[in-house]
């Protein structure tokens, strides 16, 4: 298995995959609160 150029955790995971599937994956559990409270503070 090749590490050319790619940072690794101390268990081996590729850090630069981790962020770009994240990236990916949709809205942090942060976004969709704020996205219901805006949502909820404009219906009064």
């Amino acid at each position: 298995m090749k590490n050319a150029g790619k940072k690794l955790t101390v268990v081996g995971t590729d850090i630069e995959e981790v962020k770009r599937l994240n990236s990916q994956s949709g809205l942090s559990y942060n976004q969709v609160k704020q996205l219901l409270a805006e949502k909820y503070a404009n219906k009064k």
